[in-house]
């Protein structure tokens, strides 16, 4: 494996401002004379240090509410770090939750094409997409030709998939949408996903599921709390969630 970085964080970092509890309403805050602060700093991702490499498909674990899609926000560029750095090294494709990204008052070409516009491709950038998601995502040309907001969440992950990984993207961002999928196409991503890494791309794949995990990924970290408090071989980061959740594992 080439041992390029493409992915550095450091010390990582990210805060929300949050409704602070006691308040139900602007109007109830405004009637108190602001007597208590509105809002409150709440630290969603601490002190993360992680380094992936090109090739790789790291996998990430963690229960809800544990920082995993808001990591992914910060390596999509939609999360900025409130302190530490967060480094992409390379163009990155995120499929991150279902329908981000997709106009839905636009058709599935159409979103397509604004999609690989968005990207930053050029014209053969664009004919490739639209190729690619004709013969990857499985849809009919009249599912293709109907607004997206008319779609079922498993024809929303067909043709996001399909988008992201259209132009072999340098560094691709999965959080968990593949489970909407139906086992044909989980299988057909999954190969696909494989394809990417012996091209060189970096994959980032969030799943609760650790059989996914342990199939897909080289190594795996999980998270609690903010924190990625164990990185290694996915077996051993799988037994490590597995006792978090106080479920029986075997040595």
């Amino acid at each position: 494996m080439d041992a390029r970085v493409m992915i550095e964080l450091r010390d990582l970092q990210v805060d929300y401002l949050v409704q602070r509890h006691g308040y139900r309403s602007i109007k109830e805050y405004l009637v108190s004379f602001g007597s208590k602060k509105l809002l409150e700093r709440k630290r969603i991702i601490e002190q993360v240090d992680l380094d992936i490499h090109t090739g790789e498909c790291f996998g990430i674990v963690g229960r809800n509410g544990s920082g995993k899609s808001t990591l992914l926000r910060v390596l999509a560029g939609i999360v900025a770090p409130s302190g530490g750095s967060a480094r992409v090294h390379g163009r990155v494709a995120p499929m991150l939750a279902l329908g981000v990204g997709l106009e839905p008052e636009l058709n599935g070409l159409e979103n397509a094409r604004l999609c690989a516009a968005l990207l930053g491709g050029d014209r053969s950038a664009i004919q490739r997409t639209l190729e690619h998601v004709r013969a990857f995502a499985g849809l009919a040309e009249d599912d293709l030709g109907m607004q997206v907001k008319r779609y079922s969440t498993g024809m929303m992950a067909r043709l996001g998939f399909a988008i992201a990984t259209a132009n072999d993207p340098e560094i691709l961002l999965i959080d968990e949408v593949l489970a909407v999928g139906d086992a044909e196409f989980q299988m057909r991503c999954y190969a696909h996903i494989d394809t990417l890494k012996s091209k060189g791309s970096t994959v980032i794949f969030v799943s609760h599921s650790l059989g996914e995990v342990q199939k897909l990924c080289d190594r795996a970290g999980c998270m609690e709390h903010g924190r990625m408090v164990m990185v290694g071989g996915t077996h051993e980061v799988g037994m490590h969630y597995h006792r978090l959740l106080g479920i029986p594992t075997n040595p």
